[in-house]
């Protein structure tokens, strides 16, 4: 009968396990815990109001075809692409630093990363060839020049 005694597998196990160091991991669990904790009480002091935050919101359908027109286009480059690209996929699920139900500050991260990516991929591309990819409304585009 071959193959691996019991006593054998339960050793081997005990060994992986007892390889994994986590001092390290623990504290960084924790630090990305407290700046989420710390970066809610923020936005939750300083919320701003609905007519300050809606035209951001109405701006994601926008944001979104612009991200498919940036990925898109062959000059485009692979840097920018895996930005947007994440940026589009961050768009897209729901898990949030700031979950969505909360009312106003709910989409505070996601326009808050759209314009970190947009800025820097506007250092990269130019802001000219993210407006030739803008498909929403010129006053939208403003705004977007805003977070540029």
């Amino acid at each position: 009968m071959g193959g691996t005694r019991p006593g054998r597998l339960i050793a081997v196990r005990a060994t992986i396990a007892g390889d994994m160091d986590l001092t390290a991991v623990v504290p960084f669990l924790i630090g990305i815990v407290v700046a989420w904790l710390a970066l809610l009480i923020v936005l939750w002091l300083h919320r701003p109001t609905r007519e300050q935050v809606g035209p951001l919101v109405r701006l994601a359908p926008d944001l979104a075809r612009l991200a498919k027109g940036v990925l898109g286009d062959p000059a485009t480059p692979r840097s920018v692409k895996v930005a947007i690209g994440l940026l589009l996929v961050w768009l897209v699920i729901p898990i949030d630093l700031v979950p969505d139900f909360l009312p106003v500050i709910g989409v505070l991260d996601d326009v808050v990363l759209a314009a970190i990516v947009l800025r820097w991929a506007a250092r990269r591309v130019g802001s000219d060839m993210l407006r030739a990819h803008w498909q929403g409304s010129p006053e939208g585009w403003r705004l977007v020049e805003r977070l540029l």
